[in-house]
């Protein structure tokens, strides 16, 4: 599979997780039932692993990797924070204030992970 595939591949997973993500926070907020469906508790892994699997895949074709260049450190660690906020907005967060704010610093720090993305900078361009 070409560079340019597993690209465009990895992209289209950042967009779906991130809607994804948007989505079931959208009705976590609101107590949807949906929140419980069970493609709402599959879909995101599946989608999730091809991220994963890309992520790496596009690593290792372009000889870029965390802790070597700033940028990918900074994707790295900002995914893990991101990791973190998600799980306590969705499913950890003892009051509905309280998943509200870890929602918003989620989606706050997934834009910080776009930007450090197209601008290969963990500054963002600063």
């Amino acid at each position: 599979m070409s560079y340019l595939a597993i690209k465009h591949l990895h992209v289209t997973c950042v967009l779906l997780s991130g809607l994804g993500f948007g989505l079931r926070g959208w009705w976590m907020l609101r107590e949807s039932p949906l929140r419980l469906h069970r493609l709402t508790r599959i879909l995101p892994h599946l989608v999730d692993s091809l991220l994963l699997g890309s992520a790496l895949t596009l690593a290792w074709m372009s000889g870029q990797y965390p802790f070597v260049d700033g940028w990918l450190t900074a994707k790295f660690c900002g995914l893990l924070a991101y990791i973190f906020l998600g799980m306590m907005a969705l499913k950890r967060g003892r009051t509905p204030a309280i998943r509200a704010r870890f929602f918003g610093l989620a989606l706050l720090t997934y834009a910080y992970i776009v930007g450090v993305a197209l601008t290969r900078s963990p500054w963002l361009g600063i």
